[in-house]
């Protein structure tokens, strides 16, 4: 048997023992599949932050046009007006979206004190309360002999209310309504509810008064503060 020589030998163990050389078709597979997935990660990222900034964006364009489509002019206006009568305080919440026009006139005209020291002129037990100007309006009484019909909502009891037309200042009265009075829809502009000082209005309407419904006491309003909440 020939015998192999030591050189050989060593050549014949290195060959085994050296790692197995990698083709240049396995690099480039599997550098392709880093690639394809880092751009799999890069654009999960880009998608999900650009979807995280529209929705931000858009909750602020809603926010924004929420906010354009307030006028401010309405925002800043009084939600409530404290009558203080010589009989106690009633509070009355202003109907700004129902009769915007009046309540401005309204707002106006507290803001001159043109409703301090006006009497309630007029009393009717089961109707109305009255106070503005004696000549205005004509007369509730012929209103009364109308008698009742069916309910009204808008003319609930405790509604406050002022009479239809220009009232130019002057002719601007104030009635509060102690029963659904129906009737009062053709005559009357209701801008107000009485949401506290219920048992005054009562107590105003209790008083005792002549053949024209005019109190035999002087009951009037001392002054109206307006204020934006209660």
């Amino acid at each position: 048997m020939a015998r192999i020589k030591p050189q050989a030998l060593l050549q014949q163990s290195k060959r085994k023992k050296g790692p197995s050389r990698i083709s240049a078709t396995t690099i480039i597979f599997y550098s392709l599949i880093l690639v394809l997935f880092a751009f799999f990660v890069f654009a999960t990222y880009r998608h999900w932050s650009n979807r995280s900034r529209f929705r931000s964006e858009n909750q602020l364009s809603v926010s924004v046009a929420e906010n354009t489509f307030v006028d401010p002019r309405k925002s800043d206006l009084p939600g409530y007006a404290v009558l203080n009568t010589s009989k106690g305080s009633i509070i009355i919440e202003l109907h700004k979206e129902s009769a915007p026009e009046v309540v401005d006139e309204f707002i106006e005209l507290c803001q001159k004190g043109h409703f301090k020291g006006m009497l309630f002129h007029r009393v009717i037990k089961h109707f109305v309360i009255q106070a503005g100007d004696n000549e205005g309006v004509g007369a509730t009484e012929d209103w009364n002999l109308r008698g009742k019909q069916h309910t009204s909502m808008k003319h609930e009891a405790f509604m406050l209310g002022t009479s239809k037309g220009k009232h130019l200042n002057k002719g601007f009265d104030l009635f509060i309504t102690t029963a659904p009075i129906p009737e009062l829809n053709e005559k009357l502009i209701v801008f107000g509810q009485v949401i506290k000082g219920e048992d005054i209005v009562q107590e105003i309407e209790e008083v005792d008064t002549d053949e024209h419904y005019k109190p035999k006491i002087s009951i009037g309003i001392l002054d109206v503060s307006l204020t934006q909440k209660i």
